[in-house]
């Protein structure tokens, strides 16, 4: 005969309560900082898409020989909004007697970026960043400030020379505060 006929082996409730109380609070202290994780995600992605679209512009520039704009949109057919509503790339052509910095009857839409998530602010003083043939944006120069709720304190800067390259912003760079 066994002698533990009744005994079985398991977690007691009172043990199980205690394990899930512990997971909790450590689920509660890791969760900030997950937050933050995506925030930064969040940032990073939004500042390379932005540094993409400025590449890709210099770039169609150069081989077509055409001046290449980046404008805000808020519709994505026209250079309207704030940048944080979104921008455009399209090909200005000087045969359509159109306007420099707006989208004209015949004027190819190369790229559309819609509106930034996240509740993210993207600022600059220009309305637009036009390169030329020779992939030089001169006249447009200025600095790009990329922000989230957490404010000055996570806020990313992309900075646009006359020569048209495009560098993330330093330490020593000067950057407006985030609106």
């Amino acid at each position: 005969m066994h002698k533990n006929r009744g005994k079985t082996s398991g977690f007691t409730l009172l043990e199980l309560m205690v394990t899930l109380a512990i997971a909790a609070i450590l689920a509660s202290l890791a969760a900030p900082s997950f937050s933050d994780i995506i925030k930064n995600n969040r940032m990073t992605t939004q500042y390379n898409e932005l540094l993409a679209s400025l590449s890709v512009a210099r770039s169609e520039a150069i081989k077509r020989g055409a001046t290449v704009t980046v404008c805000k949109s808020i519709d994505q057919a026209s250079c309207s909004g704030n940048w944080k509503d979104g921008w455009i790339i399209f090909v200005e052509s000087n045969t359509t007697g159109g306007t420099a910095g707006t989208v004209d009857s015949g004027e190819d839409i190369l790229r559309v970026h819609a509106a930034l998530s996240g509740g993210n602010t993207l600022s600059f003083a220009r309305n637009r960043v036009s390169y030329g043939s020779d992939a030089l944006a001169t006249g447009f120069t200025g600095t790009f400030i990329l922000c989230d709720d957490r404010g000055d304190s996570a806020r990313k800067g992309l900075l646009v020379s006359n020569t048209g390259r495009v560098r993330q912003a330093i330490a020593s760079d000067t950057l407006a505060s985030c609106p």
